[in-house]
């Protein structure tokens, strides 16, 4: 494993939009350091390499990716690079299935009022509405319900459950949530309704008195896989009843595009199950997505990715950046309830207007974003001892509490400390919290258990709240606890690089090959590449709205007439240095460039190193 470092004199990621407010504060940050490491990840086995490279025709660079993704043979290499709706599992291997088809098919056939019950965000929504579309085909007596992220929170609410009562529902189906609900399915027990539990997060021990629960993390369900996203269980439980009642599976298919969506937008890794479900839903969103998904996609522009005949060519990270934050949106400044209108629009014109409505929620969102992250940042750099703390915990009870796990996960790229951003809430505060890599969260904060009303989450992501009167103390306790248990290295950021790299090795025929790695996500990232001295061939410009990326030809010292482009966002502290003809080494990752439907290859710069810089 080779190491590099890099230092700067700001003391965080400077984020484009913060970049004039960061520029009044940088005198205050001269005596900081923060080192970013560059880790050249270990080669596969030599051997291996060579024998995959030989077996499948292929540049030993990319045999080496996937030998160090685990693949090591051709039929392993067939079955990554060509993946089939044959390797999906079969549903009934996980614990309940059959139990949940049998009471969804009585449900069905008797014409029972069902409701299908999800959480806010873009894995609950899209789950809803896969599930609302598919039984809406047999049972028209059907209604889905999203709780407010504000009145109710997360997960089944007894609200939710009188709305169910009052409205003559005998089965709610949940799903994204459910698997901690065992007083709520109690109480709705009382009242003759059922619950069919559809979840992917961690049980307790105990598990509510369901009909049936589906959540492959069950410590008594032998599923193979158990990292499908909530929309994914829920496909799983539409996948069964297909299978036991003879619906085509190509009347199921069209509902993939939910799926992809849901796998990019929870973050869940992109192997696998996972694979083959994303595979086919970007598909699908990309030949023939459904209304609402068009909708959103031509709003993001991304209907303009046109090249070589293909109607778009949208990835997980266009979701990712693009179409989920849309959607989270809706939960966020309104109503979960209007995303899951939009995903099952009927109609283009109507799902035109929702999609506008949603989008201008988001623009809104973005807003109040942007105002609340800048004055974080202010308030944070105001306090004279900020650079020796070792966690961020910020307070402001008029912030809106629909952005501040948004704010909180700006606040790490900033200063890459632990961090937490709260508002006030119902007389609570409260808020959200986000971690840096290989911290754990979730322990620092449990850690403060006896001060907070409530808290969840995971190792890198968590919710809590507390009486305000208990903030000061837990704010001192927290980052007690954060300075005793982090360390140095964990709190420097690190670049994984997988293999040095050429510029005469990024061939038409190598990045065809690299593009079917795709879909890149958690598990299957997208190879990172260093190339050593590299220089501007004289056309590198400053680019966007404040000038803060770069816009660079590449030439190698030893291929003096070959050149590449690159694009280097917020980067441009770097313009003087390559300008003036120095050599860098760069970190990139390799994709495709779309300018009047024409696709280029364009490396994507994730780091910059002056030559002089390297130990």
């Amino acid at each position: 494993m080779q190491i590099y470092s890099k230092s700067t004199n700001f003391p965080f990621a400077i984020n484009n939009i913060l970049w004039y407010f960061c520029e009044i504060y940088c005198s205050r940050m001269e005596s900081a350091n923060l080192e970013k490491k560059w880790i050249v990840n270990e080669p596969g086995n030599p051997a291996l390499v060579r024998q995959l490279s030989s077996a499948l025709g292929v540049d030993q660079v990319l045999c080496n990716l996937l030998v160090q993704r685990g693949i090591t043979s051709f039929e392993e290499s067939r079955r990554f690079f060509r993946p089939s709706l044959d390797m999906l599992y079969d549903p009934f291997l996980m614990k309940d299935m059959d139990k949940a088809v049998e009471r969804l098919h009585k449900a069905i056939v008797d014409k029972e009022r069902i409701l299908i019950y999800g959480d806010y965000d873009v894995d609950g929504t899209t789950a809803v509405a896969l599930v609302y579309s598919f039984i809406s085909q047999f049972n028209k007596n059907i209604d889905y319900y999203i709780p407010d992220r504000y009145d109710e929170g997360y997960g089944v609410s007894y609200k939710g459950i009188d709305w169910a009562r009052d409205n003559g529902f005998q089965l709610v189906i949940s799903l994204d949530c459910g698997i901690k609900a065992i007083e709520k399915v109690k109480y709705a027990k009382q009242f003759g309704i059922d619950f069919i539990i559809c979840d992917h997060h961690l049980p307790d021990e105990e598990l509510p008195q369901s009909v049936a629960t589906l959540d492959p993390k069950r410590t008594d369900c032998n599923y193979p896989f158990d990292d499908l996203s909530g929309c994914g269980v829920g496909f799983k439980l539409v996948q069964g009843y297909a299978q036991k009642y003879c619906v085509p599976f190509e009347q199921i298919t069209p509902l993939l595009d939910l799926v992809a969506v849901s796998i990019a937008a929870d973050l869940v890794s992109v192997v696998d199950e996972n694979r083959v479900l994303a595979y086919y839903g970007l598909r699908q969103l990309n030949e023939n997505p459904r209304k609402g998904l068009l909708s959103m996609i031509k709003l993001c522009g991304l209907d303009k990715h046109e090249a070589s005949g293909k109607r778009n060519n949208i990835t997980l990270d266009d979701v990712v950046f693009k179409i989920g934050p849309r959607i989270n949106a809706a939960g966020r400044m309104e109503s979960g309830r209007i995303a899951v209108d939009l995903l099952t629009a009927g109609n283009d014109e109507e799902a035109k207007q929702i999609g506008m409505a949603i989008n201008e929620h988001n623009i809104e969102r973005k807003n109040i974003d942007r105002e609340i992250t800048i004055e974080a940042i202010r308030m944070v750099m105001d306090r004279p001892d900020f650079e020796r703390k070792s966690a961020t915990v910020v307070y402001n009870p008029s912030w809106h509490k629909g952005v501040v796990g948004i704010v909180a996960s700006r606040l790490v790229e900033a200063f890459y400390k632990p961090t937490i951003v709260l508002t006030n809430s119902n007389g609570f505060v409260t808020g959200s919290a986000r971690s840096v890599n290989n911290f754990d969260l979730y322990a620092a904060i449990e850690s403060c258990a006896d001060l907070l009303e409530n808290f969840g989450g995971h190792t890198y992501a968590a919710g809590l709240t507390m009486k305000e009167e208990n903030l000061p103390e837990f704010s001192q306790r927290f980052e007690a606890y954060v300075k005793e248990t982090i360390t140095k290295e964990v709190m420097t950021p690190i670049i994984h690089i997988d293999s040095f790299l050429d510029f005469k090795q990024i061939t038409p025929k190598f990045f065809r090959i690299l593009k079917q790695f795709q879909p890149f996500g958690p598990g299957n990232t997208s190879p990172v590449f260093l190339t050593e001295n590299v220089y501007d061939n004289g056309n590198g410009r400053k680019v966007g709205t404040d000038n803060g990326h770069l816009k660079l030809e590449l030439i190698q010292e030893d291929e003096p007439y070959r050149h590449i482009s690159a694009i280097a966002f917020n980067k441009s502290e770097y313009f003087e240095h390559i300008q003036n003809g120095n050599p860098i080494d760069i970190c990139y990752s390799i994709a495709e460039n779309y300018y009047r439907g024409l696709a280029n290859i364009q490396l994507r710069v994730k780091d910059i190193k002056n030559r002089e810089d390297f130990i």
